[in-house]
């Protein structure tokens, strides 16, 4: 049986833009801070897209939803950010279709190989004060609960928490990638906007999951 389908994108990426917007003064100040400050309109826009072709994907399976959605964003997302979420998304459902979705071992594979996909297009690593200092450590969780077979309540609860610590991580990085890099140690202190983004998709979605 299928874990993940078009419909639950779709829902997803409305709360996820919700939730962008909630955080609209937190992400522009830390975007300001250490950022190129165009970080919340890229990551508003990404989900905005996304619901704009519910019709067009509601008919298609979860990976070529996928596939299409970051083929979409490639186009429409200026900056660093639309060739790094597109690999994230046509990375996931390039898995998804080669493996199935009928475990959350599968959907963690997925997500896993979107995360790897970012981290070779961005050429970036954990402890670098990027979004990566929360999606990797989010993807070796994922991995590691999915394959000891934890309920999905667990499971959400553990990424939540991943995710929570990732994005806190940052504020006492230095940055090497991005604007923020020029900053040397003046970058200590603020939390990467990349990662705080990231971190409240991820409990986004898995609240979603917790209340289906």
């Amino acid at each position: 049986m299928s874990l993940i389908n078009t419909a639950f994108i779709i829902t997803a990426a409305k709360a996820i833009q919700k939730t962008i917007v909630e955080n609209e003064a937190t992400l522009e100040s830390l975007d300001r801070e250490i950022g190129d400050g165009d970080h919340y309109i890229n990551m508003k826009r990404g989900a905005g897209v996304v619901m704009e072709m519910e019709a067009e994907l509601l008919p298609l399976t979860a990976d070529a939803a996928l596939h299409k959605i970051g083929m979409k964003l490639l186009s429409t997302i200026g900056g660093a950010s639309g060739p790094l979420l597109a690999s994230f998304f046509m990375s996931m459902g390039k898995t998804l279709k080669e493996n199935g979705d009928d475990s959350h071992a599968k959907i963690a594979a997925a997500f896993a190989a979107g995360v790897e996909a970012i981290r070779q297009r961005g050429k970036a690593d954990v402890g670098e004060k990027t979004m990566l200092d929360v999606l990797i450590p989010v993807s070796h969780a994922f991995t590691l609960a999915a394959t000891q077979q934890h309920d999905v309540r667990l499971i959400c609860a553990t990424l939540i928490h991943t995710a929570e610590q990732g994005m806190l991580s940052t504020k006492d990085l230095i940055a090497t990638k991005g604007r923020a890099a020029g900053l040397g140690e003046r970058a200590i202190g603020h939390i990467d906007p990349g990662a705080k983004s990231c971190q409240l998709i991820i409990k986004t979605v898995c609240n979603l999951v917790l209340n289906k």
